[in-house]
């Protein structure tokens, strides 16, 4: 696998390098039937680069690749699948660090399995923030393995409804005649645990609002 693409990548340790070649590996053992290796290894170079931050690549990293590279390879699948594939919704926020996740999360918690659900952020942002962890624990929602992906083409065309989450996320370039939706809630980034509580809440009768209205368009 080439890792040149991109000063970044020519950072990774000889140990990261190894891991992402046994990403790659993986992902084209899984998806070999609908993707070549070349394929597979461009989705995985640019999940790299994307989820690089600036100039300081983490060991870590490979891993987060790994499984943006696989959501993006699944959804792929989803866009060119069948009607009767589950509903697929993408929320998106500013970082993906906050309000995106905690809706993909309950959204996904709520369907149990009917549903599927993905947050991104319009720009690349850092870790969860710790207070979203928190409250969502607070209702048995494990955030512990969740993390801030940028926004990938494959995933908005695999949706079947793109949930932008309020004002500060800018402009979001969404195929056209696709659903879209804007849900305007607080920002709970930085803000004190008794806020992020209030948004999780609004956020989660959104959430089982939209569950509802997709039951009912599907038993329709």
């Amino acid at each position: 696998m080439s890792t040149g693409v991109g000063q970044p990548l020519n950072e990774l340790s000889p140990t990261a390098r190894l891991h992402v070649e046994k990403a790659v590996d993986s992902l084209a053992e899984e998806f070999g039937d609908q993707h070549s290796r070349d394929e597979v290894e461009q989705i995985m170079d640019d999940s790299l680069r994307r989820l690089v931050r600036g100039a300081e690549v983490e060991d870590f990293v490979p891993a987060l690749a790994h499984r943006f590279a696989r959501e993006r390879l699944k959804a792929l699948g989803r866009a060119q699948g069948p009607d009767s594939a589950l509903p697929d919704v993408l929320f998106i926020g500013l970082g993906d660090t906050g309000r995106g996740q905690m809706a993909a999360a309950l959204l996904t918690f709520r369907a149990e399995g009917r549903v599927v659900a993905h947050s991104a952020g319009s720009e690349v942002a850092a870790d969860l923030d710790p207070a979203v962890v928190q409250v969502m624990d607070e209702i048995g929602v494990d955030l512990a393995d969740a993390y801030a992906k940028p926004l990938a083409s494959e995933v908005i065309a695999a949706a079947d409804l793109v949930v932008t989450m309020g004002r500060s996320v800018g402009a979001v370039e969404i195929p056209g005649g696709k659903r879209r939706e804007d849900w305007r809630v607080g920002d709970p980034t930085g803000a004190p645990v008794e806020e992020v509580r209030r948004v999780r809440d609004d956020i989660d009768r959104r959430v089982q609002a939209l569950l509802a209205e997709l039951e009912q368009a599907k038993a329709d």
